[in-house]
């Protein structure tokens, strides 16, 4: 597809909003890159129906980056590798996303990788400038946006973003390569920000995409009645750790949000399922030890459909909270409406194949 095309539908995609599930790190026992489970994540969320993958991001672990690792441009690479592959026949367009953090160069250097490799957008965390004023973050931001579109990033300061006003989201949909923005502060004040100020932008084609793992459905069906103009603005979809669990019934899920927009019918069957993937996401989250144990609790479920070998994770001490394997024991017994064990497992074979 021609790189005018691609983007063209790129853009589109993410415009009726997809489901795009923060990519894990498969490692072996020793903490080394597991490959083949790798590019089985990556099959299965492609046939699972996600719209895009954002990978290089904080579920694949930023320790990813560092020298004793080396592993941002593998893992980038593995994905885009097994995406291509995927995409041979007629299929939708995915949108490919990297996560790019630290200070400007840093940041603009991760980018280059991402571009080298065939990368649509740039998930860009703003937490290493946690002094930078308005004007910097948005020099900072235009920096990486001469390289690769932006895909905005309101990360919650629980686990190392900082606070953003209106103001700076005001000025960041002045970005003319600003594609998108994930909203993730887990803050409905500070999800407001956001959304008010891309509408007072009067930008359309500034996709809106929930981070907020604990209101979800909230965010997707909600009609927020913000901006100068008086008209409403949406949610259109989802970049999330959550859904790099059970992504299936994800992307049914956003489903069921479309056509209950279409009708603007939302019945309670639909929100009570967004109070059921709340409770889930605390126990795989483990909102109750205020997150430390989120990626191997997203681990920990693929590691029970046989998607990964293990939890391990870069960091030895990152790992199951006490307790936290039993809470997720809980949740799925009580919500298994949400899960996805039997897509998987009809289908696992399929994509271990190397």
């Amino acid at each position: 597809m021609a790189g005018s095309d691609r983007e063209r539908a790129v853009r589109a995609a993410l415009g009726s909003g997809v489901v795009i599930p923060a990519h894990p790190l498969a490692l072996t026992a020793e903490r080394r890159l597991d490959e083949r489970h790798q590019r089985t994540l990556t099959r299965y969320y492609l046939d699972a129906g996600a719209g895009g993958l954002a990978v290089g991001v904080h579920t694949t672990q930023f320790a990813i980056r560092r020298p004793e690792h080396g592993l941002y441009r593998p893992v980038l690479e593995l994905a885009a590798e097994a995406t291509r592959r995927w995409a041979t026949s007629p299929r939708r367009p995915i949108a490919l996303v990297a996560g790019a953090i630290g200070e400007t160069a840093q940041a603009v250097a991760e980018a280059e990788i991402a571009a080298s490799l065939d990368y649509d957008l740039v998930l860009l965390s703003l937490g290493a400038l946690s002094t930078a004023s308005d004007a910097e973050l948005i020099a900072h931001c235009r920096a990486v946006a001469d390289v690769l579109p932006l895909f905005g990033f309101y990360l919650q300061p629980a686990v190392g973003g900082r606070v953003l006003g209106y103001r700076f989201w005001r000025e960041f949909a002045e970005i003319e390569r600003a594609w998108a923005i994930k909203i993730a502060p887990f803050d409905r004040y500070r999800t407001l920000d956001v959304v008010r100020a891309v509408a007072d932008s009067g930008r359309t084609d500034l996709a809106l995409y929930t981070g907020n793992d604990d209101a979800i459905v909230h965010d997707l069906v909600t009609e927020f009645p913000v901006g100068s103009d008086g008209t409403p603005r949406r949610i259109v979809g989802g970049l999330l750790g959550q859904w790099a669990v059970w992504t299936h019934g994800a992307v049914r899920l956003l489903d069921r949000v479309r056509t209950a927009r279409a009708t603007t019918t939302i019945d309670a069957a639909l929100l009570r399922e967004g109070a059921a993937l709340t409770d889930a996401n605390a126990a795989i989250f483990d909102a109750a030890h205020d997150f430390a144990g989120c990626i191997p609790g997203i681990h920990e479920i693929l590691r029970r459909q046989g998607l990964l070998r293990g939890t391990w994770c870069l960091d030895p001490h990152e790992e199951l909270s006490r307790g936290q394997a039993e809470a997720i024991d809980r949740v799925i017994r009580q919500h298994p409406e949400l899960t996805d064990d039997a897509f998987v497992s009809e289908r696992l074979d399929e994509w271990m194949r190397d």
